[in-house]
């Protein structure tokens, strides 16, 4: 299938918030317990705010998934960490697009002088723990039980991936 990359913009709100309520619904890969309203999309254009953000489009036009790098934290002492945030439909991962995105961010991220990258995934995210494990990213922390969702603890588990290094 083919997929496009574009900008994420305001225009993108309802499949980016319906997207992501997909994940909060069905999986552990969003963290809130309930789904969020339209107007929460203001938040990531926030948080990503000059940093890379976009959208996938499918062969027909249709948003099939979103991700955007934002601040680790926002001391300057840390400008040079970012955190990776992506979510794609079901039916469109296992395509290659996250591998396509985080290769897009890296390019991005060099000039912004961010040279290490920081995943939050939930311990019950079992694909994306081996999504970012094959991008070349490392446990680097874990937090035990700190949350629960679907009556299960959860833990959050700290990827980092060092940029100039090889998966």
């Amino acid at each position: 299938m083919d997929y496009h990359l574009e900008p994420m913009a305001a225009a993108h709100q309802k499949a980016v918030i319906d997207i992501f309520n997909h994940y909060i619904r069905h999986s552990h890969a969003a963290f809130p317990a309930e789904p969020v309203d339209y107007a929460f999309f203001q938040r990531f254009l926030e948080m990503s705010q000059g940093y890379p953000a976009v959208v996938v489009r499918d062969a027909h036009r249709q948003v099939v998934g979103f991700a955007f790098l934002r601040p680790y934290h926002p001391a300057a002492t840390f400008k040079r960490t970012a955190e990776f945030t992506c979510f794609i439909l079901p039916e469109h991962t296992r395509h290659g697009l996250g591998a396509a995105i985080l290769e897009l961010f890296i390019e991005q991220a060099a000039p912004r002088g961010i040279d290490v990258i920081l995943a939050a995934v939930s311990s019950r995210n079992v694909a994306s723990l081996k999504f970012h494990r094959q991008q070349g990213f490392t446990e680097c922390g874990r937090f035990v039980e700190v949350g629960r969702k679907f009556g299960e603890d959860v833990d959050v588990i700290w990827l980092q991936k060092h940029l100039g290094r090889r998966p």
